[in-house]
């Protein structure tokens, strides 16, 4: 019963440490340099960026007005926009 046990936890550290390995060492192809300027509008400035996994979110002040913009990690090409606006 030890062996069987002894084997069973083996495999199992084995497993761990090839899956750890593979995450480290992969490549996902050449790495690419990409040179991108994004334009704001005038007056625009930008509050705060984060990255989420594989997109990048920017916060950007318009006149008073805030709004969020994500961006493809990878490709760097505008995903999305979200505006927000002060009820009246």
């Amino acid at each position: 019963m030890m062996v069987i046990a002894g084997l069973t936890t083996a495999i199992g550290v084995g497993a761990l440490l090839v899956a750890i390995g593979y995450r480290l060492f992969r490549t996902d192809g050449s790495v690419q340099v990409t040179d991108v300027t994004a334009t704001l509008p005038k007056g625009a400035r930008i509050v705060s960026t984060a990255a989420l996994g594989d997109r990048l979110a920017v916060t950007v002040d318009i006149g008073g007005a805030t709004e969020i913009r994500t961006y493809d990690a990878k490709t760097l090409k505008p995903v999305g926009r979200l505006k927000f606006a002060v009820e009246p």
